[in-house]
């Protein structure tokens, strides 16, 4: 039912739009840079919806498996390329490019139309107690269908 507001997956890749409000924008009237960090975190938590995995039935099932995991940012970077402004739609997309033992790594951009204003590789460490775990099979299937 609320399906539309996480963006559609084509080719492979998940696409979520963004709407830039003033809230997003520095005194320069553009997007603060670490608002691309949010908007790109919207984009991974929704792939991951659309690809069936409804978070509190995956987080359950991994729960089950892994009692006091969580999932942690190991390592990101960006290259912002272009601005953004209020009002602009931007479409963030979101595609895995690895799956190994405790990690996912996923590339993002943010565009506006064609223009590419940031790319990002982001590696996501899967924990438990502090210490690096296996990922589920559940989400590492789920991942790799993808792929």
């Amino acid at each position: 039912m609320t399906a539309h507001l996480d963006g559609a997956i084509r080719d492979g890749r998940h696409h979520m739009q963004i709407r830039v409000y003033y809230e997003d924008t520095d005194f320069s009237g553009i997007v603060y840079h670490a608002n691309y960090l949010r908007f790109m975190e919207r984009g991974r938590t929704n792939h991951l919806r659309l690809m069936g995995a409804e978070q509190h039935a995956l987080f359950a099932e991994a729960q089950a498996e892994t009692p006091g995991f969580a999932f942690v940012v190991r390592s990101m970077h960006l290259d912002y390329l272009k601005p953004a402004r209020m009002d602009d739609v931007l479409d963030v997309v979101t595609w895995p490019i690895a799956v190994k033992g405790a990690s996912i790594t996923l590339a993002q951009e943010v565009r506006r139309g064609h223009d590419l204003l940031v790319k990002a590789e982001v590696r996501v460490a899967f924990i438990s107690e502090g210490r690096a775990q296996p990922i589920p099979k559940a989400l590492r299937t789920l991942l790799k269908a993808d792929l």
